[in-house]
């Protein structure tokens, strides 16, 4: 850097030779009313200095190329007529603020309701179209002028906004950097949103900056409070800027201005730069050849921020998709199709509440279930010693867990502000159930010729339990490691399979919901009997019989009955009428009796033995429930056939009423009815009572082998579920709503199911691959969930989660306009099922390593069982559905050819064979499926994958240009949606990879230049 020794007056002092060990300067230049003209030569570092005066030509040589182009800009900053233009600049720019102030100031003598009522009309708005934004332009600059001659401009805009009311300025947005051109034309315009507040008063001020190093550009890459700017020496410099009020521009004939780009002194001219309006629907159908650049030909593929309400809610603006998407951000691109016609693409990113909302409710659910489990133990009644202590082991460490679900809810209560968990906190306690970045991608294309087509991705953090840690593994391996070791207990407790202790939790459920069902039928048909209403007594027998006999066939399984017999042993006196003898386990029926009866021989010396057990008294308490129903229905008979008939026989019996004690077909209908409806209260209180105390045995016996490991599994698995269900939820309610007008997808999604298709891009490598295996755990456990679409009864849209852990029921909530739109079959209340796959490929570094000197089975293992079940899913949608249901482009590819090249994939076992995602992207598109795609944190990798699928659908689905799918691809990956994501969870625009670790990424999967770096958390 020239040295600058001292100031005199207005001129600045400066050598260009200084004795370092003298402090008096050699040579002193005054520096007024001069320039800079030239460098020497392409190979010197020399710069010339010319002055008005007449006097000799000053030559400057720096020490490198570097150093001299930053003595031009100090050169040309000393300048002492640009210090007094700058100042004469600064006395303008305060003059008009003390001139806009004086009308604030008048303001403040109206009363404090008069500013209210004429505060708003003092500015005037700007006409615009409802939901559009209220300003839209685009921006392109002409005859750039360098610092020094030999400089190519690599530049960008910056625009900020002045407020009428408050004189702030304030950064609004920037565009891309336009490199090597001196007529920049911008792909990156600005939008104000309908919300905005902006007026024709508004200024905005658009300041041109010239980047040395992408990779050090702070103004694009980082987040500085709106008062300050960045540093100026670090990576870009000053060029020139411009001020405009919106009002010349809206108003202009042409909706397009030419302004002055000049320096900050207001002296000297450094370009021009065109301000154009735009309006939606413009250049629809024009050419795109004559919009290009001077530099390289380029075309323009205008971008823009635009409001996200109509594009993610739809042009009614429905509030039932409103309640669940927040924030939303949204991008406009126009790129050329092949046939140089204009397409027109909309991105867009929302957040969910459904990231808090599902999560709370479900640990609302399991608060509840554990605390069942807890009384259904205690009611176990009195048990042996060793039976005894293990329950009250079993009862301590179950209420520690059930504090913990409590807190964890009480803390997600006192959450307020985002309705997202960003990448940089999926490691807290207080928030492991919540989905780690979980938003809707959506991409809305409008092409010239070809129909209007959405497609949606969820994006969201891998499902894993982060907080606990990956030390061990995860869930897959956790869960064979545990299962293997439960069944080596010995003889402390009782084994059961995992499918029967599913089992038991399933017949406690049907109890707790069947019994106040069956209880609420049968009062019911008194209450008719009573009003002597016999189209109300039909309907209400027609659904006690119905209920009664689903409660009989539930318990109509050996486990109830192997089950009464374990607890028997384990009362504190027992003797075997007939003594138990072990079965041979290698039939699949028989498991249950080969675990329990060996410790059941082995305790039995130690009990006493004075009391017997009558093994077929379960056989005749379970068949009292049927026969008294049985009464109940001829009883109802007799009466209606009196009742309706007057010629019937007296002396007609009904078979089936042999056993009823009451046989009275006179008097009062309730009198007759409620001697019966007792008795079966009765008999199903009896059958409810052993039949509870039997499964919570069972469920004792889990819990007991494996304490406390079993309760820790349990946790993790539901915070692993609980994440993945607030995804699917999200999921199902997009395309519900996207698919309200598509019947053929209706059909598919009652009579199939939907397919759900999860693309994951973890390495199976150190953490990553305990990862993997929660994630996979947690996408399994989906299939246990079934969706319901039922009318909103209020404005709360929000779904409604009912069931327990082997079973989930989520209610989604239409408006009744919407509702109306669903076939019969879903109005009536069927149940949706889901079909979700898994497919996974590691891109990264840590999948090298995996792949050179780890281990890649997990992957394999993963994607070939998924693929099955893909494969099941294809043959029930062939099997049940026409083929006019699959969507319009399916003519291209048969998806049955995609399904094998799918398989010829997976078994070729390539290294980061990324083609495998796409397939399956591909074919769950083509299925009608939701579409989802899971990293670490769906911050990074996640944002490579979702812009490559865009871009490819782009060219492979609406003929975009070849030449513009790179072009495409990186203004998506440096000015779209995600971009955005990564400054919402780590507040700076920079995706977290380096160079290396690029380099280990598959071509297509690497961000542009400048936008990828280290990112401070």
């Amino acid at each position: 850097m020239l040295p600058v020794k001292r100031s005199c007056g207005d001129h600045e002092v400066v050598c260009n030779s200084w004795d370092r060990t003298s402090s008096e300067a050699s040579e002193v230049v005054i520096l007024e009313r001069c320039w800079i003209v030239e460098f020497r030569s392409k190979t010197d570092v020399s710069i010339v200095l010319k002055f008005q005066s007449g006097e000799p030509d000053l030559y400057l040589e720096a020490a490198s190329k570097t150093d001299c182009e930053s003595w031009a800009v100090a050169l040309g900053e000393a300048n002492s007529e640009g210090l007094q233009n700058k100042i004469q600049q600064l006395r303008r720019l305060i003059m008009e603020i003390k001139e806009e102030r004086s009308s604030d100031e008048a303001r403040q003598c109206f009363p404090s309701s008069q500013v209210d009522s004429l505060g708003e009309p003092q500015f005037t708005s700007i006409q615009r179209i409802a939901n559009e934004p209220k300003l839209e332009f685009s921006l392109a600059c002409k005859d750039l002028v360098a610092a020094t001659r030999d400089r190519k401009l690599n530049t960008f805009i910056q625009i900020s906004v002045v407020h009428p009311a408050e004189h702030i300025l304030t950064r609004y947005s920037s565009t891309e950097i336009v490199e090597g051109t001196k007529d920049p034309l911008f792909l990156t315009g600005v939008t104000f949103p309908p919300e905005y507040p902006i007026y024709e008063e508004t200024k905005i001020k658009l300041t041109v900056y010239d980047v040395k190093d992408k990779s050090q550009d702070t103004v694009r890459t980082s987040v500085l409070p709106d008062h300050k700017e960045p540093r100026a020496d670090i990576g870009r410099s000053f060029l020139g800027c411009t001020t405009f009020r919106v009002a010349d521009l809206v108003k202009s004939k042409e909706q397009q201005l030419t302004l002055t780009l000049r320096t900050s002194d207001g002296g000297k001219t450094v370009g021009t730069i065109e301000v154009n309006l735009v309006k939606m629907g413009e250049l629809e159908d024009g050419e795109t050849d004559h919009i290009t650049t001077d530099a390289q030909d380029q075309k323009c593929a205008l971008v823009r921020e635009c409001p996200a309400t109509e594009g993610i809610s739809g042009k009614d603006s429905l509030p039932s998709l409103s309640a669940v998407l927040k924030n939303p951000i949204c991008k406009l691109y126009r790129f050329p199709t092949s046939d140089n016609k204009w397409m027109r693409i909309r991105e867009q990113m929302a957040e969910t509440t459904l990231s808090f909302h599902v999560p709370k409710e479900l640990i609302n659910l399991h608060i509840k279930e554990d605390m069942r489990r807890n009384q259904e133990l205690k009611d176990l009644g009195e048990l042996a010693p060793h039976w005894d202590n293990m329950r009250k082991s079993v009862i301590a460490h179950c209420d520690q867990m059930l504090s913990m679900y409590q807190d964890t809810l009480a803390e997600l209560g006192k959450h307020t502000g985002s309705s997202f968990k960003s990448s940089c906190s999926k490691g807290e306690k207080t928030l492991e159930f919540i989905p780690v970045n979980l938003h809707l991608q959506r991409m809305h294309v409008h092409s010239p010729r070809l129909k209007d087509a959405l497609y949606d991705v969820i994006t969201v953090g891998a499902p894993a339990a982060h907080f606990q840690g990956f030390k061990n593994g995860g869930l897959r391996k956790l869960l064979s490691k545990f299962e293997a070791e439960r069944r080596n207990t010995g003889y402390q407790c009782i084994y059961y399979s995992p499918e029967n202790t599913a089992k038991a939790k399933e017949v406690l459920s049907n109890i707790n919901h069947l019994q106040p069902l069956i209880s609420s039928h049968a009062d019911l048909l008194l209450n008719s009997a009573s009003q002597h209403s016999p189209d109300s007594l039909k309907n209400s027998l027609k659904m006690l019989s119905e209920k009664t006999e689903i409660f009989v066939h539930a318990f109509k399984d050996q486990l109830v009955r192997s089950a009464l017999l374990a607890l028997y042993t384990a009362r504190p006196g027992c003797v075997l009428k007939k003594p138990a003898v072990p079965r041979n386990s290698a039939e699949e029926g028989g498991d249950l009796q080969h675990q329990d009866h060996p410790s059941q021989i082995k305790r039995q010396d130690s009990i006493p033995h004075h009391s017997e057990y009558d093994e077929e008294e379960w056989d005749r308490v379970w068949a009292n429930v049927g026969k008294s129903l049985n009464c109940v229905i001829a009883m109802v008979d007799r009466l209606l056939e009196k009742d309706n008939v007057s010629n019937t026989k007296e002396g007609e019996n009904d078979p089936s009423a042999a056993d009823c004690k009451v046989f009275h077909t006179g008097g009062d209908w309730y009198e007759q009815l409620y001697p019966l409806v007792i008795t079966l209260k009765d008999c199903m209180g009896e059958v409810v009572t052993r039949a509870k105390q039997s499964m919570a045995f069972v469920l004792l016996q889990e819990l007991a082998c494996g304490l406390p490991q079993c309760l820790m599994l349990t946790l993790r698995r539901d915070i692993v579920f609980s994440q993945a269900l607030a995804g699917l939820v999200c999921g199902f309610i997009i395309k519900l709503h996207t698919g309200l007008h598509d019947q053929g997808f209706l059909q598919q999604l009652h009579t199939v199911g939907l397919l759900v298709q999860y693309e994951g891009l973890l390495s199976t490598y150190s953490e990553e691959a305990g990862m993997l295996e929660d994630m996979a755990v947690g996408i399994s456990d989906l299939q246990k969930v079934m969706f319901k679409v039922i009318e909103a009864k209020s404005e709360d849209f929000l779904p409604i989660i009912t069931g327990r852990r082997e079973h989930y029921v989520i209610e989604v909530q239409l408006p009744a306009k919407m509702f109306e739109l669903l076939p019969q079959e879903i109005k009536e209340g069927k149940l949706l099922r889901m079909y979700p796959v898994l497919f996974n490929v590691g891109i990264n570094e840590q999948q090298t390593l995996a792949e050179r000197f780890g281990d890649t089975t997990l992957q394999e293992n993963i994607n070939q069982e998924n693929l099955e079940l893909l494969k099941e899913y294809y043959k029930l949608f062939t099997e049940k559905m026409p083929p006019d249901c699959l969507p319009h482009f399916q003519e291209q590819n048969d998806l049955k050819g995609l399904l094998e090249n799918l398989h010829q994939n997976i078994q070729a076992k390539k290294r980061k064979n990324v083609e495998i995602m796409w397939l399956a992207a591909t074919i769950c598109r083509k299925l009608n499926g939701v579409r989802f795609t899971c990293c670490k944190s769906a911050k990074d990798r996640t944002s490579m994958s979702v812009t490559l699928e865009q871009c490819s659908i782009l060219r492979d689905e609406h003929q975009l240009h070849k030449d513009f799918f790179i072009r495409a691809l990186d203004c998506m990956r440096r000015e779209g949606c995600r971009i955005e994501n990564v400054l919402k969870n780590v507040k700076c625009r920079k995706y977290a990879f380096n160079m290396i670790q690029l380099m280990a990424f598959p071509k297509y999967y690497r961000p542009p230049e400048g936008t990828y770096g280290k990112a401070d958390t």
